[in-house]
């Protein structure tokens, strides 16, 4: 999606947004990307005949095309939302934020999202999905005239499963390395089980501080299954753990089968000399994602 508007500082208005921001809201809530589907379609042929796996999967397709022909939720947790924002210089951000939220509060109010944003503290629920820090929005700046948003809509679910550790881990055996890396997030999709939603996506942290770390690790989400890390080693550990997390045998849903993770993508960010953070991000096989670019 592009349009050719100026939405800076000094320029002019771009109403054109609202309708471009509400349609990617619609897509990503039901509408998985190719590769995420191509994925499950492949999980399905994957699965044996007459197994719970393979009936899982049969479902998991069905509802796939349902809520695409229906334009409705793929899911009844329509997740948080995360916007990861790159613009160039000069883009008004605090008026970009505001009028994304307008259209997030419409979309809440069409039904197009379930209303999830609760109060810590009161325990009352928004109804409009915003609130203090959500949505959730990341900037960044990004060279030439584009302003390029990310939209992940994260579940309730798949987020309780995430888990951060801390190496070495005398439990796991496991030392500050690639190695002890593996080992936790083995550890970590198997204690989830099928409580994810699998088969799920695994998005892998390695580094930084711990709020850093799980940030590193949700990332990884926003990538094509079917990209190729450009670090050597991380691509490695990428391919080793997508074969041995689908040995584990947990399968779709956790009823046992071949197919535990539909991928894998690591990152990493420089850390401290005494602390070695690894985070695991799970998301669901409702891997709802999607970019927005807006030519200006």
């Amino acid at each position: 999606m592009t349009v050719f508007q100026e939405y800076l500082a000094d320029g002019g208005s771009m109403p054109e947004i609202k309708q471009l921001v509400y349609e990617l809201i619609v897509r990503v809530s039901s509408d998985l990307s190719d590769d995420i589907e191509a994925a499950i379609r492949g999980a399905y042929d994957t699965e044996a005949e007459g197994t719970s796996a393979r009936n899982v999967m049969k479902a998991i397709i069905e509802n796939i095309d349902l809520a695409r022909a229906k334009r409705t939720p793929l899911c009844q947790d329509t997740g948080l939302l995360n916007f990861y924002i790159a613009a160039p210089d000069g883009t008004d951000q605090e008026k970009l934020k505001s009028e994304i939220i307008g259209v997030v509060r419409e979309a809440t109010k069409d039904g197009i999202l379930r209303p999830n944003a609760v109060n810590p503290i009161t325990g009352k629920n928004s109804s409009d999905n915003t609130g203090y820090g959500l949505p959730y929005f990341s900037f960044e700046r990004s060279e030439g005239k584009k302003i390029t948003i990310d939209l992940m809509l994260k579940g309730g679910g798949s987020e309780n499963v995430g888990a951060q550790y801390r190496l070495p881990d005398t439990a796991l055996k496991a030392g500050r390395d690639i190695k002890g890396v593996e080992k936790c997030v083995i550890d970590a999709v198997y204690k989830a089980q099928g409580f994810g939603c699998a088969p799920g996506v695994i998005g892998v942290g390695i580094g930084g501080d711990r709020a850093g770390s799980f940030l590193c690790a949700k990332k990884q989400l926003l990538r094509r299954l079917d990209d190729r890390n450009p670090d050597p080693a991380l691509a490695e550990l990428e391919d080793v753990l997508y074969e041995k997390l689908n040995r584990l045998g947990i399968g779709p849903m956790g009823f046992g089968g071949r197919v535990t993770v539909l991928g894998v993508k690591a990152g990493f960010m420089h850390r401290h000399p005494a602390s070695y953070f690894v985070s695991m991000a799970y998301c669901c096989w409702v891997d709802r994602r999607r970019r927005l670019e807006i030519a200006l």
